[in-house]
C-alpha cells in the first residue's frame, strides 16, 4: 500500500489507538477539537494505520501548525516530510504558514528541509 495524506473527519477505534501511540499525553478530547470549526487534523496513513499527524489551524489564508508528530519507528523515512509537502498540497488557499518553534535541533533541521525559517521563535513559510 501507499502513504497517503489525509484530512481527518472522524476518529474511527483505530485512530484513536494510533494517535494515543503519537501523542500519548494528549487526549481523545483534543483531538475531537481538532476535527472542529476553523481546526483540521491531517494523519499521514499507511495500511489503514496513521504513522504521524499534524494539527492545523485556519484563518483565512494562513495555516498554523502543531503537534507534528512521527512516530518514533517509523522516522526517518520521508513520512513527516511527505506529510507537510501534500497538507501544502491540499490546502492551496493557505498562503502563510507558521509554527511555534522549540530548542530542538532535529526539529529544526526539519522545518528548514520543509522550506521553513525561523523568524524570532516561529517557523514561517
Amino acid at each position: 500500500m501507499k502513504l497517503t495524506i489525509q484530512k481527518l473527519t472522524s476518529l474511527s477505534a483505530q485512530d484513536l489507538i494510533d494517535l494515543a501511540k503519537i501523542w500519548p499525553a494528549q487526549t481523545e478530547s483534543d483531538w475531537h477539537a481538532s476535527l472542529q470549526n476553523d481546526r483540521a487534523l491531517f494523519a499521514a496513513v499507511f495500511n489503514e494505520r496513521i504513522l504521524g499527524a499534524v494539527k492545523i489551524t485556519l484563518d483565512g489564508n494562513q495555516g498554523e501548525l502543531s503537534d507534528l508528530r512521527v512516530r518514533e519507528v517509523t522516522r526517518r523515512r520521508g513520512v513527516g516530510l511527505y506529510l507537510m509537502e501534500d497538507v501544502q498540497v491540499q490546502l492551496p488557499q493557505v498562503k502563510s504558514w507558521t509554527m511555534k518553534a522549540d530548542d530542538d535541533a532535529v526539529t529544526a533541521a526539519f522545518m528548514q528541509a520543509c522550506g521553513f525559517h525561523n523568524e524570532k521563535g516561529v517557523w514561517r513559510k
